[in-house]
């Protein structure tokens, strides 16, 4: 009897904070209110570990080329080519894993001696206490680095005003796709 008393509890509790997080008041009155309670606010911090999977060939792909420059073709580094990409967030690094947002946004070639990528993109949370809240994210990612460092400036919903960092290690690559651990920090109020 204990068991599912226990289990109605931390049901109704995962169902509440769900509905608190979609339940974010959005509209300019209510921003302006949250600022003004920002002084009294408590910082928090938030960690996530998650999986980004780009796919840049086939069917399923998630990052097709919007632009290129006209040496992109021959240069080694792809200098000068635009992606826009959908990738799926994962809990684990198999693309069947479970889905937690998306990384949604834009990465171009900018090195003309290294393969280094600028990013601009946001992890957008679709599940969880998370959802409906996104953070914002910008750096340069070289390939020939084991870890990539990239920086969280900022973010909407329960990450209003967040700063942080967000580690990168590639876990998989081929021609076709490639599966990014993400480790990321955020302080957010």
């Amino acid at each position: 009897m204990e068991k599912q008393m226990a289990i109605r509890l931390i049901i109704s509790l995962s169902i509440l904070v769900m509905v608190t997080a979609a339940a974010i008041d959005k509209t300019p009155k209510a921003v302006e209110k949250w600022f003004k309670n920002l002084p009294y606010a408590k910082q928090k911090t938030t960690k996530f570990h998650f999986y980004f999977h780009e796919i840049f060939a086939g069917d399923n792909e998630t990052a097709p080329v919007i632009a290129q420059a006209n040496i992109t073709a021959q240069s080694p580094t792809f200098f000068g080519m635009v992606r826009m990409f959908d990738n799926p967030l994962t809990i684990g690094p198999e693309p069947n894993s479970k889905q937690v947002g998306l990384a949604q946004g834009i990465h171009g070639a900018t090195s003309l001696t290294e393969i280094a990528l600028f990013f601009d993109f946001n992890f957008v949370f679709t599940t969880g206490p998370y959802n409906g809240s996104s953070l914002s994210v910008v750096g340069r990612v070289a390939e020939s680095q084991e870890y990539r460092e990239l920086q969280i400036i900022g973010g909407s919903g329960i990450f209003r005003l967040a700063q942080g960092v967000a580690t990168a290690k590639t876990y998989f690559s081929s021609n076709t796709t490639v599966i990014v651990e993400y480790n990321v920090i955020v302080r957010h109020y």
